[in-house]
């Protein structure tokens, strides 16, 4: 089970290997932000089928930019920034 607080990783779409945080659990779609193209103020919409969980859990930042340098990590992980 996905809780809010969880970071995952897009595994479909556009954004597929974007990560996001976790905000909110509705039904089986997830409230996604990533602090830059879906702000904490504006969280994206996706099925729980299109992402993959990581094993990391975060609190949930006062910012976007916390949020994006909390991230930052996963992505120079995976070769990114």
């Amino acid at each position: 089970m996905i809780e809010p607080g969880t970071v995952v990783q897009s595994a479909a779409g556009h954004d597929a290997g974007t990560f996001y945080l976790v905000l909110a659990v509705e039904n089986q779609r997830l409230l996604l932000a990533d602090g830059r193209r879906r702000k904490l103020d504006n969280p994206k919409r996706k099925s729980v089928r299109h992402i993959r969980k990581t094993n990391t859990r975060l609190q949930r930042p006062e910012t976007d930019k916390k949020l994006r340098e909390a991230l930052r990590a996963f992505h120079t992980d995976q070769g990114g920034e």
